[in-house]
């Protein structure tokens, strides 16, 4: 059965000038329809009809026909049936059976759904088959008293309600013998249906937006792992930053280090993987534009062994202190001040706070200090969320009010709970409130990780001590910053001495803090990281 593609595209588009010309993802408008049925190794001839000499070179560069339309059908009110009929009867070489309107509209089709529309149509003895997007909803009509009357017989929740097709313009496949002037429509029709992404039909300049947000969108995966050993930080960050992208990224793990209930009730796609060699197995078989490693630290080894079984365009690593920063295109570590190679990019400017946090405005500093907020988040390996309850413990401490919160990782949970019984002391576990409980305070201690950020974001007055080596290098937490930075494992008369020092400041030293944590942009590091990931 032969096959012929035409595309109808006329010049002088009165609401979007040039239309059909205009570039969308850096190609006009007519080239995605014309390379669709060029690729299409079951359409055996392509004609695109029109009146714009531009449209005219492009589609004859591309290897199109080009059937020059004839004035009296390129006027607003002529259907496309007229120019279909005529560029059937006036331009094709060869013996058609089967005709497919494409319309240039539709940008966003991909050539694999267009080869199985063509092969359920000629698999099922159709006479016409339409592409159609199944969006039902709760819709209305009108009659003509202009009565509005409703188009369902029950209000359903929009996944429950029955098919409701539009058509789309992507194509419609017809038997040559029903092409006429007035008719592309057979006795048994079908409709074919398309994702949403590929029912796009460009009518507006919102519609042009959003063609070319599909067009240019990149494939996104994410290699995470987080405990309660390890910590939950790098979780945190993967999903805040999953949600920036406007696609469903694949989200993978190792199922020896980390499990699926770490990720909450998030619905991104979870992928867990036996080990490294299962990592690169299962990705040998995907292809991605952005490959995110979130995993703490990378070999040079494992990164070659990435680049080699999915050569994604761009990989880029989160607070990566491995080798592997070398075979990188962006490292980012907020944690870090100084950046170690040419690609990374360190420091306060690239933190990606919690989008919860950007709803609370900084506290007020109050004449004195009444609340305090203690948290040291994951494992706590110096105890020192036990060594300052013993220490506020005391009726020393009676008229302030303490907020301590303890993550999945601590060892002790059951114990420190007991606390609990002290009037003036909350020991909360595994909270997920945190900006809520952090604003209610005057003053806080911390460890010298991602709460110090958040803190600052909130210009809360904070003592802070490094929970390991690693943590001393993460410079944001320091004096020069407005925080009182202890060290790696002070001792308890230090950690009460400082304690009893930000108890008693004056109103006008605390704001004095306030002011200076403030001087830092923290609400705006996810537009910036997503900016250096978009430009690589």
């Amino acid at each position: 059965m032969k096959v012929i593609a035409v595309i109808p595209a006329r010049a002088g588009s009165k609401g979007i000038p040039n239309k059909n010309i205009r570039l969308i993802n850096e190609k006009p408008l007519i080239y995605y329809a014309i390379n669709n049925a060029l690729c299409c190794e079951m359409i055996d001839e392509v004609i695109v009809s029109t009146n714009s000499k531009e449209v005219q070179i492009i589609a004859e560069q591309m290897g199109a026909r080009v059937h020059w339309r004839n004035e009296q059908l390129c006027g607003d009110e002529v259907t496309l049936d007229g120019v279909i009929y005529d560029a059937t009867t006036s331009c094709s070489r060869v013996d058609t059976d089967i005709v497919i309107t494409m319309q240039p509209t539709s940008p966003t089709l991909r050539t694999a759904t267009l080869e199985s529309a063509i092969t359920y149509f000629k698999d099922n003895a159709f006479d016409t088959l339409i592409s159609c997007v199944n969006k039902p909803h709760l819709a209305w009509r009108q009659d003509d008293s202009g009565y509005k009357y409703p188009d369902y017989q029950k209000r359903l929740n929009r996944q429950y309600l029955p098919p409701y097709y539009l058509e789309t313009g992507a194509f419609l496949i017809t038997r040559k013998g029903y092409v006429t002037p007035e008719s592309r429509l057979g006795e048994k029709i079908e409709v074919f249906e398309v994702s949403e992404d590929e029912s796009i039909d460009i009518d507006t300049y919102s519609d042009l937006k959003t063609a070319e947000h599909v067009l240019s969108n990149q494939r996104v995966a994410f290699y995470v792992n987080g405990n309660t050993k390890r910590g939950l930080g790098h979780i945190y960050r993967c999903l805040e930053l999953a949600d920036e992208f406007y696609v469903s990224p694949d989200i993978y793990y190792d199922i020896n280090q980390t499990t699926r209930e770490i990720f909450g009730e998030s619905t991104h796609n979870f992928i867990g993987v036996n080990g490294i060699g299962e990592l690169f197995q299962t990705l040998s078989n995907k292809k991605y534009d952005i490959f995110i490693n979130d995993v703490l630290n990378t070999t040079i080894d494992y990164m070659i062994a990435l680049k080699a079984c999915n050569p994604a365009k761009k990989i880029i690593n989160f607070e990566d202190d491995g080798e592997g920063v070398l075979k990188a295109d962006l490292i980012i570590n907020a944690l870090y001040q100084n950046p170690t190679v040419q690609q990374m990019k360190a420091g306060e400017d690239f933190y990606i706070c919690g989008k919860t946090f950007l709803f609370y405005d900084p506290i007020e500093i109050k004449q004195g200090v009444e609340n305090v907020f203690i948290s040291f988040g994951g494992a706590d390996p110096q105890n020192y969320t036990d060594r300052i309850l013993e220490i506020i413990k005391t009726s020393e401490y009676q008229k302030y009010n303490f907020t301590v919160v303890i993550g999945r990782a601590k060892e002790n949970v059951e114990a420190l709970l007991k606390y609990n019984d002290i009037e003036n002391i909350e020991v909360l576990y595994d909270v997920r409130n945190m900006p809520q409980l952090m604003s209610k305070c005057d003053i806080a201690i911390t460890s010298r990780g991602r709460t110090g950020y958040e803190l600052a974001l909130l210009g809360i007055p904070t003592l802070a001590m490094a929970q390991n080596t690693r943590e001393e290098k993460h410079g944001f937490v320091s004096q020069e910053n407005g925080f009182n930075y202890l060290g790696l494992n002070p001792n308890n008369s230090v950690i009460k001495a400082n304690l009893d020092l930000y108890l008693s400041l004056e109103q006008s030293e605390r704001q004095r803090i306030h002011n200076k944590l403030l001087e830092h942009d923290l609400r705006n590091g996810r537009k910036r990281v997503l900016g250096l990931i978009n430009s690589l």
